[in-house]
């Protein structure tokens, strides 16, 4: 990971000494404001089941990549249901509910840039 080397690079005394002299010796660069990308289902609770194309844990390790919070059950504050083939019970929670249901597609159509607000 890129971050590890970065992490390695900065304990190294030697290399905190370089950039030292490179201050002192008038040297700057401009600072970075860091930026942050909006994800549409970032902070949003999202609950898998049913059959589906990919595997659930799949499904879920780029739901948490994109800042969403995957749990197993559905509850009032469940934001979607991703529900696949046969989703059974917690289909029927979410209807009661009226937590918004999703298919594969609709997820992915709401993940496509040209869809982001």
């Amino acid at each position: 990971m890129v971050v590890a080397h970065v992490v390695s690079f900065f304990r190294q005394a030697h290399n905190r000494e370089v950039i030292e002299q490179l201050l002192d010796a008038g040297i700057h660069w401009p600072e970075i404001e860091p930026q942050t990308i909006d994800y549409p289902l970032s902070g949003k609770t999202i609950v898998i089941t049913g059959a589906l194309s990919r595997p659930r844990d799949e499904i879920k390790r780029e739901l948490l990549a994109l800042g969403a919070k995957a749990t197993g059950s559905v509850s009032k504050k469940t934001d979607y249901l991703l529900a696949g083939e046969a989703a059974g019970s917690k289909l029927a929670k979410a209807e009661k509910l009226g937590v918004a249901v999703l298919d594969e597609a609709a997820l992915q159509t709401m993940l496509e840039p040209k869809n982001r607000s």
